[in-house]
């Protein structure tokens, strides 16, 4: 029998679901007339079409799991485009390992998850999640290419978003990635915060960055994230949680509420929510919690929130698909809180600058 090789495993693509072709309404529609997980989603779907009708909300996308390798890449570029989306929260895997790999030409493949020799696909460098492959020489280049980009930058600090959005200006300069979330991020303006920023191949790059450049180098200041996710919600006041999965993303964008009312801001609670999610909320941890548990803390209104407990790649074309095909989303404007965020550094910079010219 012939030796295995990389070529053997890494043949059919993961393609990403178009939710344009698919006019969902009248199934969606139907479902409300069901009962359990259909009609769930049924009241799921009018929430996020409330969200998008809602003039005065603003939708922040919560991100977690491995979701664009997995297809899901389009859905989100979409609701991008399409004015669908005000801010972005993500774990890391979505945002590089997958959206960023993506851009730079490599592809996601078919794998199996029955009978699979992990040891075997070990050998051939090829990872697996659960059922796709990644060629992981290929995972490599993305790490060196943040390593990169991490040396061209200006010695210092940087929340997420801002690191983020070089990572999309890098790709415009590069002509790169026209159809990935982080470069139509950077485009439309919609700034992506991922709290947990080193738990992905950007890890491995800031890891070699600052090894090389042990006394001045660039870091991510997670305390920023949580500052400039809190300025949006203070200045969007009313908000909608789109939760794909749980996670830390989740949270995160929860506790802007608390973080506002800390900073004296009287803003309201979230005031629509959705999570899909396959977590149980019997263990007490984070992704499974229930919304209502989190008004309870004074984060969510128990007015328009609704949990689906299903898998994303199967509930999402239908749940975004049907804001899309309602049509609620053209009537919308767009709000670029990248640039209010990018204002905001400009003020601090002239702060700190007057501050410095008063010490000399």
């Amino acid at each position: 029998m012939a030796k295995l090789t990389q070529k053997d495993f890494l043949k059919g693509t993961i393609k990403h679901i178009d939710m344009k072709k698919y006019n969902v309404v009248p199934m969606v529609e139907a479902f409300e007339n069901m009962a359990y997980s259909s009609r769930d989603l049924a009241r799921a779907s009018k929430i996020y079409h409330q969200m998008l009708s809602d003039k005065n909300c603003s939708v922040i996308l919560c991100i977690a799991g491995s979701l664009i390798s997995a297809g899901l890449k389009k859905i989100i570029v979409d609701m991008i485009q399409n004015k669908m989306v005000d801010a972005i929260v993500s774990n890391g895997a979505n945002i590089v390992d997958q959206d960023f790999f993506e851009a730079l030409g490599y592809k996601h493949y078919l794998g199996s998850q029955h009978n699979a020799d992990d040891n075997l696909l070990r050998d051939l460098h090829i990872d697996r999640i659960y059922d796709t492959y990644i060629n992981e020489d290929e995972l490599k280049e993305c790490d060196e290419t943040v390593h990169k980009i991490c040396n061209s930058l200006e010695p210092r600090p940087y929340s997420s978003r801002e690191f983020i959005w070089e990572m999309g200006k890098w790709l415009e300069k590069n002509k790169k990635g026209k159809d990935s979330v982080v470069y139509n991020a950077y485009k439309y303006g919609v700034p992506i915060f991922v709290p947990a920023f080193s738990d992905c191949s950007a890890g491995f790059g800031f890891v070699a960055h600052q090894t090389e450049h042990p006394t001045a180098h660039v870091s991510i200041d997670s305390a920023k994230d949580f500052l400039e996710l809190t300025k949006i919600k203070i200045k969007a006041k009313e908000t909608g949680l789109m939760m794909f999965s749980g996670g830390v993303p989740k949270n995160f964008a929860q506790d802007t509420v608390v973080a506002a009312e800390i900073l004296g801001a009287e803003i309201p609670m979230h005031k629509y929510a959705v999570q899909i999610t396959v977590a149980d909320e019997r263990d007490g941890a984070l992704s499974g919690s229930t919304l209502k548990e989190a008004s309870s803390w004074g984060k969510v209104s128990t007015a328009l929130e609704q949990m689906v407990y299903g898998e994303c790649t199967t509930l999402i074309p239908l749940i975004i698909g049907y804001g899309y095909h309602k049509g609620a989303w053209k009537k919308r404007k767009a709000t670029n809180y990248v640039k209010f965020l990018q204002d905001e550094d400009k003020k601090v910079a002239a702060l700190k600058a007057k501050e410095n010219k008063a010490k000399k």
